[in-house]
């Protein structure tokens, strides 16, 4: 017996861990939420507040991020927190900059400027991109597992899958009647690239995602003033206002596995075991059967698990500039591509670049790029790199960059705030590592997963442990995993019908 014991113990702070552990609470489950290592999404270096990763609200739209918030009474107060971006993002190329706002009209008069030859073929794409988000939105909007696990879930998810489009293992190319090479390809499926957890090139994107993720990016971009720092205190204090319990500096040692199934974990420093009927991660599967040692893997698991393997990262660079540096038609969120020449140049890589101004006359600019890990660049080339494409759209930058970083090659900080260059070493940044740390993965899956976005199963390995990270629905990207989020929830919800009936009765005695 164990003197600690939580219903569910959720291991992670991602979007997936952070909604999973929301909910549960909600219903009343005992929830203990532990950082497993994980660093803020920020960080700070004197005065100034960098980036771990970029991060862009995609979700905001979804079905399942409107029932999350309707679930938690939160809808009012989310919609006050939220401003509209106008324009939703900028693409930058060579010779042309196109702006991409949210009213159809204005859209229609930037195509008509910069691609009239075209423009028939955009107006048909978006009728297309309208038609499947529409089905996909009607079919997100229903209580079901994605991707589905047992017998009764396969029966009811393919029910309300019946009407999704492009899943039917037809090779549909929505691009197809662009010409080969055609620049509005790129300004369709750079979006989806940095919205997506599954890595792959434009056109071999399974089409169902292309479609979900660039109508993400053009049916209304919405940001939060603080970013990503500050959805996560939101969803902390919704965990801890109905009961949870969040040690984000901790994390599980091991895993506690009992007659084949998971019983608790076993926390880094601890002697005794945290009990728990439930482990709730945004791990892949392979890294929860080492956190357990391999004890309690099921043989359908040893035999069947899909294999996922991290191809690529994103890696990120935060830079802090004075405000003379920008252009003032950079919007909020852009796309940079490099110059175009004879032969492409791997060391100018496309960017995705966030602009936040701050105080005075001083901007914070994060710049991530897909950085695959078996490519012409090392992990040490690629700041350099991503500066390389920022000088091109952006010639003035080091006459006036004041601090610039990334925390993903351990390379110190470059620091001009008073004039001559001083190199920080990462050991002198107390909020950061001394070494480089991990980027977002991107995977490969083989085979091919549910409805050809899917990648792992929810249920993990082991007997009680669910997975609800960036591996479950990878292609789909932040919607995967609020998706899976929900579906952990739920399984563990309907496992667990009598003490949660016991629980509302007890919760309505109270209140009346």
């Amino acid at each position: 017996m164990t003197a600690r014991h939580f219903d569910v113990v959720v291991l992670g702070r991602s979007l997936g861990a952070l909604s999973a552990a929301a909910l549960l609470a909600r219903r009343d489950f005992r929830v203990l939420l532990l950082g497993q290592g994980q660093r803020p999404p920020s960080y700070e270096y004197e005065r100034f507040r960098l980036r771990r990763r970029a991060f862009t609200l995609l979700f905001g739209s979804s079905p399942a991020w409107s029932r999350l918030l309707h679930e938690l009474a939160q809808s009012p107060r989310f919609r006050r927190m939220v401003r509209p971006l106008d324009p939703m993002f900028v693409v930058s190329s060579e010779g042309r900059h196109i702006e991409v706002p949210p009213g159809m009209e204005l859209f229609a008069r930037e195509i008509d400027r910069e691609f009239p030859e075209v423009r028939q073929l955009v107006d048909e794409l978006y009728a297309a991109f309208a038609q499947v988000n529409a089905a996909v939105d009607a079919t997100f909007e229903k209580d079901a597992v994605w991707p589905p696990g047992t017998l009764w879930e396969r029966i009811e998810t393919r029910r309300a899958a019946r009407a999704l489009p492009l899943v039917r293992g037809a090779e549909v190319d929505l691009l197809g009647k662009f010409p080969i090479g055609h620049p509005y390809r790129e300004i369709v499926t750079l979006p989806a690239l940095f919205a997506t957890s599954l890595f792959a090139s434009g056109d071999h994107l399974p089409p169902l995602a292309l479609a979900r993720l660039h109508g993400s990016w053009t049916r209304g971009i919405q940001a939060l003033e603080r970013g990503e720092d500050e959805l996560e205190e939101f969803l902390l204090e919704r965990i801890e206002a109905h009961g949870g319990e969040c040690r984000l500096g901790q994390r599980a040692a091991s895993l506690v596995v009992r007659m084949g199934r998971i019983a608790g974990v076993l926390e880094d420093g601890e002697d005794e075991i945290t009990g728990a009927d439930a482990v709730v991660t945004d791990m892949s599967g392979e890294a929860v059967a080492d956190l357990s040692g391999g004890d309690g893997i099921t043989p359908g698991a040893r035999r069947d698990w899909p294999r996922l393997t991290a191809s690529a990262g994103r890696f990120v660079v935060s830079l802090v500039v004075k405000r003379a540096a920008l252009p003032e038609p950079l919007g909020a969120e852009a796309f940079l591509t490099p110059r175009s020449g004879a032969r492409p140049d791997p060391r100018r890589p496309a960017v995705h670049l966030q602009r936040m101004d701050g105080p005075a006359d001083e901007t914070t600019l994060v710049a991530e790029t897909v950085l695959p890990l078996r490519g012409p660049l090392t992990v040490l080339e690629a700041r350099e790199a991503v500066l390389a494409t920022l000088r091109d759209h952006l010639p003035f930058l080091d006459d006036h960059v004041l601090v610039v970083d990334s925390p993903h090659d351990g390379l110190p900080l470059l620091d001009k705030c008073r004039g001559a260059p001083r190199e920080m070493d990462r050991i002198h940044l107390p909020s950061s590592t001394a070494g480089p740390e991990p980027m977002h993965w991107l995977w490969s899956v083989e085979p091919s997963g549910y409805l050809d976005v899917g990648g792992e199963p929810i249920r993990g390995p082991i007997p009680g442990s669910f997975l609800v990270g960036s591996t479950v629905l990878p292609a789909l990207g932040q919607e995967g995993q609020l998706l899976a989020a929900w579906g952990a929830a739920r399984i563990i919800t309907h496992r667990d019908k009598g003490r949660q009936k016991m629980r509302r009765q007890m919760w309505t005695k109270i209140e009346t």
